[in-house]
């Protein structure tokens, strides 16, 4: 529950999304769900000449099992908080 919390607080900002299959999208923030499944709104493909058919796309919704990485904006990464609730949930509560 850890990472649903901390992506709960990046909800409207700007984040890049990396897919198993090395597709990589950029886009705000909409929503994410215990699952870590994700929607994004104002996406644009990171790589456009190798995925010319998805520059169309505009919103996403994309599933939590297939994401590899999720790059988040410098700015928005307070490492005591992640350090706090890491040890409380280390501790067990």
């Amino acid at each position: 529950m850890l990472f649903y919390s901390y992506f709960k607080t990046l909800v409207g900002k700007e984040v890049t999304v990396e897919l198993k299959n090395d597709l990589a999208i950029t886009g705000v923030l909409h929503s994410v769900d215990q699952y870590l499944n994700i929607k994004l709104t104002s996406t644009r493909v990171v790589d456009e000449a190798k995925y010319p058919h998805m520059m169309s796309v505009r919103n996403c919704f994309i599933r939590g099992s297939v994401v590899r990485y999720v790059h988040l904006p410098p700015g928005s990464v307070d490492v005591e908080i992640l350090h706090d609730a890491t040890r409380r949930e280390a501790k067990g509560g």
